[in-house]
């Protein structure tokens, strides 16, 4: 769980710590120098992700998607899914399955979707779900300590 700030950015600045730690903690099948991070549909809380620096010394490249694609283009190591429909949600993340994509949903919180990572937003407070079954199918491993700081990883 991740406290949030006061003030009318507070959320956009907790997603992106948060965003930040999760992309820390997850590994490709071969290291990125350049982590390309795609925000597809609207997305409310994603103001602030190009503050996010990781500490191993890769880059943050951000692109924005339309979500009318039948899953992530070859150029996203990582699809943070604002909202979408349910149709056009589904199949990125059906698409991104089996491949070095990881999947960060925003606007699911009953973590429906198939995404790896749901985050929640309560009053004050920013946490996740890990799903342990998409990450399973994806070929990005996350971190084991990542599950102690899930909500309930499933």
């Amino acid at each position: 769980m991740l406290p949030l700030g006061p003030g009318s950015d507070s959320l956009a600045v907790g997603t992106s710590r948060m965003v930040g730690a999760i992309l820390e903690y997850t590994r490709w099948p071969a290291p990125r120098p350049i982590v390309r991070l795609c925000v597809v549909g609207q997305a409310r809380h994603a103001g602030r992700l190009s503050d996010i620096h990781l500490s191993n010394g890769a880059a943050l490249q951000l692109s924005t998607l339309d979500g009318q694609q039948d899953g992530p283009p070859e150029q996203c190591d990582a699809l943070y899914l604002g909202s979408l429909a349910v149709t056009p949600m589904q199949r990125m993340v059906a698409g991104a399955r089996g491949q070095p994509v990881l999947t960060i949903a925003e606007d699911d919180p009953d973590c429906r979707s198939g995404a790896m990572v749901c985050l929640l937003y309560r009053p004050k407070i920013l946490s996740f779900q890990l799903s342990i079954d998409a990450v399973s199918r994806s070929t990005v491993r996350i971190d084991p300590r990542v599950l102690r700081l899930s909500k309930g990883g499933y």
